[in-house]
Formats: structure tokens, sequence, C-alpha cells
């Protein structure tokens, strides 16, 4: 994780990508890792497939929820279109995680790819695997558990 106090990250994509889940996967992570964290969501026209994005912080203490623009420590894009429209969220030496990231024919639910981009945040983050498989498994109905476990070990691997 960055030496700063607080952690920040982006995640965005489109309605129906499962960027809210995402998002809340990341907070319960990292609040079982021991953290203050803070999220916040932004729906625009997520029911018709329009830009959605949420932010999480955590650290030692946060105070509010919002990433400023430029300083986002990671920005996870789940849509190649929405890189470019996210982009500016992102501080200069922060890590852009995108799709392309994920070879998405590996995984056995092609919806899982959210869970998959969190793998991929996973390597930069020192979060111990076990709190982030608990954190799927409390967000997602048990029959989705195997689909998503193996998605994150996916994205995961680099």
């Amino acid at each position: 994780m960055p030496p700063s106090e607080t952690t920040n990250v982006v995640l965005a994509g489109l309605g129906g990508q499962g960027v809210l889940k995402a998002s809340d996967i990341l907070a319960n992570a990292v609040f079982r890792a021991g953290f203050d964290v803070k999220k916040s969501e932004i729906h625009g026209m997520s029911q018709r497939g329009g830009s959605v994005s949420s932010d999480v912080r955590f650290g030692k203490k946060v105070f509010s929820p919002m990433v400023p623009p430029g300083q986002a420590d990671y920005l996870v894009v789940l849509s190649d279109s929405q890189v470019e429209v996210a982009r500016p969220m992102l501080k200069a030496d922060g890590v852009l995680i995108e799709p392309s990231l994920v070879d998405e024919e590996r995984l056995a639910n092609k919806k899982s790819l959210n869970v998959a981009l969190l793998g991929a945040l996973a390597r930069h983050l020192d979060l111990a695997d076990n709190l982030w498989h608990a954190a799927i498994q409390a967000a997602l109905p048990e029959k989705l558990h195997a689909a998503n476990l193996q998605a994150f070990a996916i994205g995961k691997t680099p």
C-alpha cells in the first residue's frame, strides 16, 4: 500500500457490471483488516448502462468518503470505454487496473470480471487472501462463491 495515511481507490464502469458490488467487497476486506473505511457511490444512469463509479478510502482514520480528482492511488475500471472518462481521478504515479489485465476467457462466469479485477488490485495491497475470500463470500450468494473465488485467483495471478 502507498506510504500515505489514506489509500484512495476509485472503481468505475457501466451500470450492471458490478462496480458497486466490487466496492462493497473491497470495503469489507479492508474493514476486516482493521482499517477505517469510507465509501461513496455515483450511480449516474446506472440502470441504463450509464457510468457508475465508487470511491473507497481506507487507512488509520479516514474523514471523507470522496476521493478528490487526481488523488486516486488505484483506479479500477471495468469497461474499456470508461478508462479515459475516469483517468482524471488517478494521481500521476497511481496504478490503473483495467479489463485487459484479465483474460476473460478463463473466467467461469463472465459477470465475475469485477471480482477478477479486485484480484488484480490485490496484487498491490497488503491484505491477506482470507480477508478477500471472506468479503467475497459475504457479498455474494453461496452458488456464486466458487466462480468468484476462482475469478479473484485469476486476477491475482500476473
